[in-house]
């Protein structure tokens, strides 16, 4: 007897939003999705994950109703515990909302804000020709890296994500308690402009849930959904350097940092022939043995050649330390998708930020030589990092979007890397008094229009800007990340989140 087969039913996830709680076994891995540093140090009564709009505003409108403190989490990577805080009661989880499109009515890529930067480049290259320019790590999630201006390889030919982006969907809670969502978009028109606003570089957890971004070159005309943002070369030649820390004296090392300094300072303004050139120079502790280069020059044809020959002879003259170069030549796509994936990490990290509109001076140079080789301190995974930066990010405004870093040349990221927890305070000390001492002539901190600083990127989160410990400038952590912005975003706040939902340890405070 033959049996008719059964007919193919598809099994639909329920109709809202899924709670996991502390018994369902998904709990464990929703919960340890964040730096390795913070993973696990929260336990939130429950996890929702959501698929939609309507499901963010259910879920944060429960939440509100009762009375739990809220989180919300897309891709897992900040630096800080904003979302691992044990004080946080429920979390909002965004990483099933993925979709990338083309929005006619919009004229602009619609990106739902749990997709990946992976996800992100894929999609839009791969079926328009397309790219958002935006970080290295494929694996960040699109939610909190655009809030913060979005920073990457592509931005000092093209300029910010946020520089980019046409419109925001949001979840708000009014003052009556009740969760809505709301579009906001750049046009002049729009009454709901100030939110847009906001969301170009006012950091994640502070005015809702932003579920979906457009994007769209802000000078794009017409239709064609292929010339309505920056086109990525076919391919780019990748490169990495080595100088050995043997024979690396503090007069060679002095050498490397300044002709770094020196080379952005000549090649950082808008519309430079280097602008496709992109680069990071880690200066490792001497106990690692080496300090490196990464780069990408984003260039498909032969003056790619000219300009890595160009810059590595203007970086490397008399440094007379052991050198050697790597080059490679990839497909956009292949070479972008190479980024280091965040998410494989093992390392807990501490990052700290600043902005430099010049060379480093020569106490900062000491400084720097003096942490890296210090005797007294056995951190291996310590470093400096001295990025490339302006380009087209210069050719903007401060107040035209919340970004207000936009005349600095290279960005410094003083950084300790380390895998066991035992050793968290010595790493902590560590680059906490490397950073101080960096930034010695201004309060340890890099004061906006102080020397050369330009203060630090939100993306990078530091709670010790707000610790007068670390913090002996007189100048707030608020001004350090958002300039003479922030009142403004303190006006949104008030607006949009009067009753403060959305709220961390850095969070904007309300007017």
């Amino acid at each position: 007897m033959r049996l008719a087969p059964t007919p193919f039913r598809p099994v639909c996830p329920p109709p809202g939003p899924t709670k996991v709680t502390r018994d369902d076994p998904r709990y464990a891995s929703l919960t340890s999705l964040g730096t390795p540093r913070f993973r696990g140090t929260g336990t939130p009564e429950y996890v929702w994950v959501v698929r939609t709009t309507d499901h963010v505003v259910r879920a944060v409108q429960e939440a509100v109703r009762k009375g739990k403190r809220l989180a919300v989490r897309s891709g897992g990577h900040c630096y800080e515990d904003f979302v691992d805080d044990p004080s946080v009661q429920v979390v909002i989880d965004l990483s099933c909302m993925t979709t990338v499109s083309y929005d006619r009515r919009h004229r602009a890529f619609a990106v739902e804000a749990g997709a990946t930067l992976g996800q992100l480049y894929r999609e839009l290259f791969l079926r328009w020709g397309v790219t958002v320019p935006a970080g290295w790590c494929p694996g960040i999630g699109v939610g909190g890296h655009v809030i913060g201006g979005g920073y990457g390889p592509l931005c000092r030919w093209a300029g910010l994500s946020a520089d980019h982006l046409h419109a925001v969907e949001v979840v708000f809670v009014d003052r009556n308690g009740t969760a809505r969502r709301v579009v906001a978009t750049r046009e002049p028109g729009d009454r709901h402009r100030e939110l847009w606003w906001a969301h170009t570089g006012g950091g994640g957890g502070n005015f809702g849930v932003a579920t979906r971004y457009w994007f769209r070159a802000p000078d794009a005309t017409g239709h064609d959904p292929r010339r309505l943002l920056p086109a990525p070369p076919a391919s780019v030649l990748n490169f990495h350097a080595e100088w050995d820390w043997r024979g690396m004296d503090e007069a060679a090392f002095s050498r490397l940092v300044g002709n770094q300094g020196r080379w952005s300072e000549e090649h950082s303004s808008p519309g430079s022939p280097f602008a496709r050139l992109d680069s990071e120079l880690h200066l490792f502790r001497a106990l690692a043995g080496r300090s490196v280069l990464d780069g990408r020059i984003s260039v498909g044809d032969a003056s790619a050649q000219r300009m890595l020959d160009d810059y590595v002879t203007a970086l490397d003259e008399g440094v007379g330390s052991p050198f050697t170069v790597r080059q490679e030549r990839l497909p956009w796509l292949t070479a972008t998708l190479r980024g280091p994936g965040l998410d494989e990490n093992p390392y807990r990290l501490k990052p700290k930020s600043g902005y430099l509109r010049g060379r480093l001076t020569d106490r900062q140079t000491a400084a720097a030589y003096h942490h890296l080789t210090r005797p007294d301190s056995p951190v291996v995974g310590g470093a400096l990092g001295l990025y490339t930066c302006g380009g087209e990010v210069n050719a903007v405004a401060p107040d035209a979007t919340a970004s207000a870093q936009r005349d600095s040349v290279l960005k410094a990221v003083h950084l300790a890397a380390w895998t066991d927890p035992v050793e968290d305070a010595a790493h902590l000390a560590w680059v906490r008094a490397f950073y101080r001492d960096f930034y010695a002539d201004t309060g340890g901190v890099p004061v906006p229009g102080a020397g050369n600083c330009d203060g630090s990127y939100i993306n990078y989160p530091d709670v010790d800007l707000a610790d007068p410990e670390w913090n002996s400038s007189g100048t707030p952590w608020s001004t350090l990340y958002y300039k003479d912005n922030y009142a403004r975003l303190q006006a949104v706040k008030a607006r949009w989140d009067p009753r403060n939902v959305f709220t961390h340890v850095l969070g904007v405070e309300p007017a």
